[in-house]
């Protein structure tokens, strides 16, 4: 790993899981039921989810007895996950961009707009590589995204936020390529500067950045399922097979 990825540090400290604590688990619970009636996979279907967080998605795709593994590169967020765990679901820690050793799925999860993060738009090339080395023949890849035009429409340029005593103190830029987020964090007399950073990657780019090993057989615009909208969606969520 590069010592530019942004994200090693920041997913794993105390601050990020402080900003984020309040993830809508009835909005994931209800996207991952909406997939599952779609979906309509074989029971004991090998489900990867891969940059899992701390796991909420995972546990509710192991409700429908699926044999599930939840990846992600921020050990705290495994070790939260850990606590999901049971005999349909196991959780490790992974870089995305690598293959996971002798396993296979029939669909791969990548939801929450786990994807773009990279300096070099090589890597997310790298990643399509090593998910479609993790499927098997004619498996599918789920990737729920941004809809990057939408949210540039309507940037937020700043906000600040103050939980349980520490400041944020948030701004948002755009570059064209790049969504930017900077995050000051105050906490008693120190200040912590952070930095998130996602690809502005819109529907066109994923077709061209999935087309060596996946076709998109169908879009959604949100957690509902609707018909994706360039303009109006609030989601790219993007269903693909291997070729």
């Amino acid at each position: 790993m590069s010592k530019k990825d942004w994200f090693v540090d920041w997913f794993d400290t105390s601050y990020y899981h402080l900003l984020y604590q309040n993830r809508d688990e009835q909005e994931a619970e209800r996207f991952i039921q909406n997939l599952m009636n779609f979906l309509n996979l074989p029971s004991e279907s090998k489900l990867l989810d891969l940059a899992c967080g701390k796991g909420r998605h995972a546990k509710f795709l192991s409700e429908f007895d699926h044999d599930v593994m939840g990846v992600d590169l921020s050990p705290n967020s495994i070790q939260r996950a850990g606590e999901f765990a049971h005999e349909k679901l196991r959780f490790q820690t992974h870089d995305m961009r690598e293959v996971l050793e002798n396993e296979k799925f029939d669909v791969i999860f990548n939801l929450f707009t786990s994807f773009g993060y990279f300096d070099d738009e090589s890597e997310n090339k790298r990643m399509c590589d090593s998910i479609s080395q993790m499927l098997v023949p004619g498996g599918r890849l789920l990737i729920d995204f941004m809809n990057a035009t939408k949210v540039i429409q309507n940037l937020v340029p700043a906000e600040t936020k103050t939980i349980d005593g520490i400041t944020f103190d948030i701004t948002r830029t755009c570059d064209g390529k790049h969504i930017y987020k900077h995050i000051a964090v105050t906490d008693g007399e120190q200040v912590s500067q952070y930095m998130e950073r996602v690809q502005a990657i819109k529907l066109s780019d994923f077709r061209s950045l999935l087309e060596t090993h996946f076709e998109i057989i169908h879009t959604f615009g949100s957690y509902d399922l609707t018909p994706f909208d360039e303009e109006k969606s609030d989601r790219l969520i993007l269903l693909a097979h291997l070729k």
